[in-house]
């Protein structure tokens, strides 16, 4: 952007010629900060705290879970994942999308007041960074429901949230896209990021989101997952103690 200096209205070029004395100026653009959310934001995993509910609070439902387990030991060797997304499914069987982000949603509130469920630590340096001015995404394999409801009960707007979702099917609600390792890019390019400048995570899963961050800061880590990361990077990361 080009723009007059006061007072330089008649400034003498080195040809003789009166011209207007110009300069260019750097408009600044904010930093990009990413933050995973599960261990960051908050101490342990806000969507197996939602299932586990669901399980809690029905007497049908672990009934069908042991009446599975067969399947799900079938699984076990083939993919930790399969097991998972079938305990899942038992647990949203018969939800409906609109049931569902009502269940959601309720689940967000009552976990928000929970005393020492979140990360202080970790809330303030989001908040600093939004106080800075920087451009800050939640970038999470939390449910995009469950999460975004967590972040509204805590007062945290404004954020740009990129998370696993769910899709409905014929018997209630099943996994669709779940956001972790390299997934986590791909959303970013996909929402039109594709540099930042600092990234905030605990697990090693995230390598492929902490690569390209010119500030990698991993929460909480063991020297041991320390040490791995820094391995997996190929350079020093910053460490962090946040409770």
């Amino acid at each position: 952007m080009t723009v007059m200096l006061p007072g330089d209205t008649n400034v003498v070029n080195e040809l003789g010629n009166t011209d207007v004395a110009k300069i260019d100026v750097d408009v600044a653009t904010p930093s990009v900060v990413l933050f995973d959310f599960d261990g960051v934001l908050i101490h342990g995993d806000a969507f197996y705290l939602f299932i586990r509910e669901r399980y809690v609070r029905s007497l049908w439902r672990p009934l069908l879970a042991l009446l599975c387990l067969p399947l799900l030991l079938v699984q076990l060797p083939f993919s930790r994942r399969l097991p998972v997304r079938t305990l899942v499914r038992i647990a949203l069987l018969g939800v409906g999308e609109k049931r569902y982000q009502a269940i959601a949603s309720g689940f967000a509130a009552t976990l928000a007041r929970r005393p020492r469920q979140f990360c202080r630590d970790g809330l303030h340096a989001l908040r600093r960074h939004q106080a800075s001015g920087d451009r800050v995404i939640v970038v999470t394999g939390c449910e995009h429901v469950l999460v975004n409801g967590i972040l509204q009960q805590l007062g945290l707007v404004n954020l740009e949230v990129l998370a696993s979702q769910l899709r409905p099917g014929w018997l209630g609600m099943r996994p669709y896209r779940h956001n972790v390792g390299k997934q986590k890019v791909q959303q970013l390019a996909q929402h039109g990021v594709t540099a930042w400048q600092a990234a905030y995570s605990d697990s090693l899963h995230d390598v492929p989101m902490l690569k390209p961050a010119t500030q990698v800061i991993l929460v909480n880590g063991t020297p041991t997952l320390c040490k791995k990361v820094e391995k997996a990077l190929g350079r020093a990361i910053t460490r962090v103690e946040w409770f």
